[in-house]
């Protein structure tokens, strides 16, 4: 196994652990947004960083799933240059660069606009 890749095995090994570790509703969500991110682009690579941050890659960061005791926060990298026709994005509206959606409890992630979010976040970044 390369470097790289066991960097991406221990990751998602991490992702998996934090997603066990929250046992509630948030780590259904984190589970279910991971889900749809690989589902929009299979050949996402998953990170940990900043001491504990779940980060999605591909040709620079996608976005990173940060949990908090009321929301599961979404953050997108370069989320100002994205389209958001369906409207997902609902946090850091004020920035220059970063977008975010926040997940509260209860709430339905809009599968498909998701995906077309993700997959419009790898076009930015593998377009350069």
């Amino acid at each position: 196994m390369n470097k790289e890749s066991s960097g991406e095995a221990s990751a998602s090994a991490l992702i998996d652990a934090r997603i066990r570790e929250l046992n509630d509703w948030r780590g259904e969500t984190l589970a279910r947004v991971r889900a749809l991110i690989k589902q929009a682009d299979p050949e996402v690579v998953e990170e940990w960083k900043w001491r504990g941050v779940p980060v999605w890659s591909h040709g620079g960061i996608i976005c990173t799933g940060e949990t908090y005791k009321s929301v599961v926060k979404m953050t997108f990298a370069k989320g100002a240059a994205l389209e958001d026709p369906s409207g997902l994005f609902n946090a850091s509206l004020e920035g220059n660069t970063r977008r975010a959606i926040d997940v509260h409890e209860g709430e339905a992630i809009d599968e498909k606009a998701f995906k077309a979010l993700i997959r419009a976040a790898v076009t930015l970044n593998t377009s350069r």
